[in-house]
């Protein structure tokens, strides 16, 4: 190729196979959007959507003022959602630890066997949202706090499980070296070069995971699993909705004061 062929030549940032690739990209792209979009609308009823504004309008003009005084009524609620979410994170706490350390690979006893167990524990506890557990759980065990509570832990413990294992797997291997090279046995390696390095994150875990299920378990009464939850189903129901606004404002004064809480420890704990 001459030097005349060279300054001739056009700078490209992509090949024409790989503008051909780029352009098939978008058009599969717009093509899964319009196939979605008919899915998802073609049992919609199009009056109801151009009605909406005025339906929202009239029941958000029911809601006010509040009835305050349904308060009185709502704190036993109130003290149920707190349990519940407390006491699910401490159970899926005591559930989620040994997954943990069964799932990473420095602290499994098996890589082929145990390990993809303790993974499928992780992903299956992920993927079932609370409210489900919540269901499945009222059907068996009936309607009431417990349920939220198993509902709550048994939703938790993927999520706690799955960051202290990836917690766990990124310590500083030197520290767990110097202490086996005491002659120190499996359990005190574990006591005093493994689990120092990790309740730093153990316990922002613990308090994250405890902020979210505050929020989640005001919702699982209207499954029946308790709480504010089930105060709020009863309210929908009888359409009594200066009671609702006092109950989405109890909601969200709740999750505000969580997440105040769950910063602050966060912030003191690293």
């Amino acid at each position: 190729m001459t030097m005349t062929d060279h300054a001739n030549r056009t700078w490209r940032r992509r090949s024409t196979k790989q503008e051909l690739a780029l352009w098939l990209g978008w058009l599969l792209l717009v093509a899964l959007f319009v196939f979605c979009w008919q899915v998802m609308t073609e049992s919609t009823i199009w009056a109801f959507v151009t009605d909406a504004p005025r339906q929202a309008a009239d029941i958000g003009s029911r809601m006010f003022p509040p009835r305050w005084e349904y308060i009185p009524v709502l704190l036993e609620p109130l003290w149920d959602t707190l349990n519940i979410a407390t006491l699910g994170t401490l159970l899926a706490l005591f559930m989620a630890v040994p997954v943990a350390f069964l799932a990473a690979r420095n602290t499994t006893p098996s890589v082929r066997f145990v390990r993809p167990i303790a993974l499928l524990i992780i992903v299956s506890s992920r993927s079932i949202n609370s409210l489900i557990w919540a269901l499945l759980l009222v059907a068996v065990i009936g309607p009431g706090v417990m349920a939220g509570i198993v509902a709550i832990a048994l939703r938790s413990i993927g999520f706690v499980a799955k960051l202290l294992y990836e917690a766990i797997e990124e310590i500083d291997e030197v520290q767990v070296e110097a202490v086996a090279a005491t002659g120190a046995s499996k359990a005190q390696v574990m006591d005093y070069a493994v689990v120092p390095q990790i309740l730093p994150a153990f316990a922002g875990i613990t308090v994250f995971r405890w902020d979210i299920n505050i929020r989640e378990s005001t919702v699982l009464g209207l499954v029946g699993a308790g709480g504010l939850g089930l105060r709020l189903q009863e309210s929908l129901n009888v359409l009594a909705w200066p009671q609702v606004t006092v109950i989405f404002i109890l909601i969200l004064i709740t999750v505000l004061v969580s997440e105040w809480v769950s910063a602050k420890v966060r912030h003191a704990i690293i």
